[in-house]
This record gives structure tokens, sequence and C-alpha cells, in this order.
């Protein structure tokens, strides 16, 4: 994947200045958060406490968030990955052992944050002080991505994009598919 040359140095600018200036505490705590969202464990606990504490609204707002982020890790890791293929920040930039943890797969885009920013954005509209709640993690997840050395700041916008289409897609849907197939 190729960006223009003032977005790529911009994109390894801050890359390199993130993880140079993240204090070990930060780091810790962002890696917390990211190793709770691995897998969207973070968010299915989320909605496993709306649904249980929220009654109906807990409910609708449990079921967004878990489509919309189903929707994203879709879009991101199934669709755009395979099409990009850019290869993840190089190791030396970063000087922690956590460029150890990341995966094979392309940089581009962060299905991290696809699946943080698609969940807190359908959760939003159905309950919004849960969405509210939900920002702070999926905000973490953002900048862990790129602190931790497997992303760069464009493949997390692009993952934030994503995940805001696939929120807006699932809130959508039913409207769009009852308007014109029935």
């Amino acid at each position: 994947m190729k960006l223009p040359t003032e977005i790529r140095e911009k994109d390894r600018s801050l890359a390199k200045r993130l993880a140079a200036s993240c204090p070990p505490g930060l780091r810790r705590t962002l890696s917390v958060v990211e190793e709770a969202a691995e897998g969207t464990k973070l968010w299915c606990g989320a909605a496993a406490a709306m649904a249980w504490l929220g009654g109906r609204r807990g409910r609708k707002a449990a079921a967004a968030g878990l489509a919309a982020a189903a929707v994203a890790q879709l879009l991101s890791n199934g669709v755009c990955k395979q099409l990009a293929d850019r290869p993840r920040p190089p190791e030396q930039w970063f000087p922690h052992d956590e460029v150890d943890d990341r995966p094979d797969s392309s940089s581009f885009p962060s299905g991290h944050t696809a699946a943080a920013v698609a969940f807190t954005a359908a959760v939003a509209p159905a309950w919004p002080l849960a969405g509210v709640l939900c920002t702070a993690p999926a905000a973490t997840v953002a900048v862990e991505r790129v602190q931790s050395g497997a992303q760069y700041p464009s493949d997390v916008a692009a993952g934030a994009a994503i995940g805001l289409a696939s929120a807006w897609l699932t809130r959508r849907a039913p409207h769009l598919f009852l308007r014109h197939w029935l």
C-alpha cells in the first residue's frame, strides 16, 4: 500500500514520537486495556453488563454495539487487510518489547480500533451514558495500537472510519432494507 510521501512521513514521525514518549506506567495501562479488547472480549463484556443492568435500553444498546463491532471486524480484517497488505512499523522504532506480540497480518487498517469505535458509536444512540463510558476504552485502544508498534496512525484513523461506517450501516440497514426491498 502506497501513501503520499507527506502523509507517510507524518505517519512515521508520529508513531516514533508516541512510542518514545510514553511513560512505562501509561504503557502498562494501555496494554491492559488492549489485551482486554483482544478478540472483542472487552466489548462483549460491556454488552453483557449493559444487557444485565440496563433493561430494555441496555439490551438494545448491547445488540447494536455487538452487531456494529461484527460488521467492523468483517470489513477491516476480512476485506481491507486482505487487500492492503501493508507491513507493520519497523521494530527498531519502538524502545520496548511490545513489538514482539504484534500480529503478522497487514497493518492497514486497525481492526481493534474499528471494533472499538463501531461498538461505541452504535451504543451511543441507544444509551448515551453507556456510549460516553465506552469512549475512554475505545480511545485507549486506538492510542495503544500506535504506541505498541502494531500500527501507524493512519491505520488507526482508517479503522476509526470503518468503525463509524459500520455503526451507521447497522443502524440504517433495517430501514434501507425495508424501503428498497419490501
